[in-house]
């Protein structure tokens, strides 16, 4: 059975385009262009992340075309709008750049991701040097597991672990990435617990619980 990859170095892109803070305009519109991405990690030195200049980055250069050139030194002066004056990805750039550690989770460059509406992650060391960049479209391949990963997963590490000991078994069975659970067991309450961890099964879209308490020994079955 595949491991569920759990840290961004599990799913994260190795080989990255980037350039460097000197890089003129047109040079980063042709980079994009070539490599077919919206967004290069900006590096000083010998690699260290400092920023990212993305596609947003560069269309106040369009967006103020048609406005009165004397007012495009008060535009630099304005927050985001002095990018319409910029012409190096250094003074382009969206800095500090937004960066993730490769063993930090899925969960963690996800939520880094939709808190700040960006659409992809340099990964960098504990220096700031590029080792990768993750994009949405990388964290969303956890839902590329077959059922059947994902249903040996979650008997070994979760019904095996959690019910050990119950009187009928506790089935799984996954379609689509959603998980079922039947079965009798001993304590009820273990319930949430079980569909909590099922959850956190990298891949697993949802979760039912068909699961009821087992009789206790010796009571009337009426």
């Amino acid at each position: 059975m595949a491991h569920t990859p759990h840290t961004v170095s599990d799913v994260m892109t190795q080989t990255v385009v980037a350039v460097g803070q000197e890089a003129r305009f047109k040079e980063i519109v042709e980079t994009m262009e070539q490599w077919k991405v919206s967004a290069l990690p900006v590096l000083a030195g010998e690699g260290r992340v400092i920023g990212v200049v993305s596609e947003a980055d560069l269309l106040p250069k369009e967006e103020f075309r048609d406005e009165d050139p004397d007012r495009l030194e008060q535009w630099r002066r304005l927050g985001d709008l002095r990018k319409a004056g910029g012409l190096t990805a250094g003074e382009l750039m969206s800095a500090p750049a937004l960066t993730v550690r490769a063993g930090d989770t899925i969960a963690q460059a996800a939520r880094t991701m939709a808190r700040k509406s960006v659409k992809r992650l340099p990964v960098v060391d504990s220096h700031g040097m590029l080792e990768g960049i993750v994009s949405r479209s990388d964290l969303l391949k956890v839902f590329l597991r077959s059922d059947e990963e994902l249903a040996a997963e979650v008997r070994t590490e979760v019904v095996d672990r959690l019910f050990p000991g119950a009187p009928t078994g506790v089935g799984v069975s996954v379609k689509d990435g959603v998980v079922a659970l039947r079965g009798r067991i001993h304590d009820r309450a273990l319930v949430p617990v079980a569909a909590r961890l099922v959850r956190a099964v990298e891949g697993v879209v949802d979760v039912t619980c068909d699961v009821q308490a087992a009789e206790e020994p010796g009571a009337d079955d009426g």
